[in-house]
């Protein structure tokens, strides 16, 4: 995201409809699952709460850190963001977000770096393979979570 796009804007352009327009759900499903790789997924994913970790964290940090770096840091900082939620809504410390955030987020990196794309198959393939993605990483995380309780 070279150019400042107004939210507005932002949301029209991964969602291919304006803001809160009907069929704004169902277009950010199918096109993040739908997605030929598991970077291009996070573009399509959640575009309001993209767009200000875009703005706010990606590109700043992408000013003097290399892409992949910030793209990971990225990752982190939002995973922290969910914890800190998470936390204030039970009264407790929750660190569970930030590492499985991480661990998508190194994911994004290293299949970006790959050069990993599965936009040769069919839709129900490629939702598959970036359900399995997120789902895989997420049962990793608990059982770490069950290893190290």
């Amino acid at each position: 995201m070279k150019s400042k796009l107004s939210l507005a804007q932002y949301v029209k352009k991964r969602n291919g409809v304006p803001l809160g327009a009907s069929g704004s759900m169902t277009n950010m499903l199918s096109r993040s699952f739908g997605a030929t790789s598991f970077p291009v997924f996070w573009h399509y994913w959640n575009p309001i709460w993209g767009y200000y970790l875009s703005r706010n964290v990606m590109r700043p940090l992408a000013s003097f850190l290399p892409t992949s770096l910030a793209t990971f840091v990225t990752f982190l900082v939002s995973g922290a963001l969910h914890d800190l939620a998470v936390s204030i809504v039970e009264l407790k410390t929750v660190l569970f977000f930030t590492p499985w955030f991480g661990l998508m987020g190194l994911i994004v990196v290293v299949s970006k770096g790959a050069g990993i794309s599965y936009g040769h198959v069919s839709w129900p393939v490629r939702a598959l393979i970036n359900a399995s993605f997120i789902l895989v990483s997420l049962g990793l995380m608990y059982f770490l979570e069950k290893l190290y309780a």
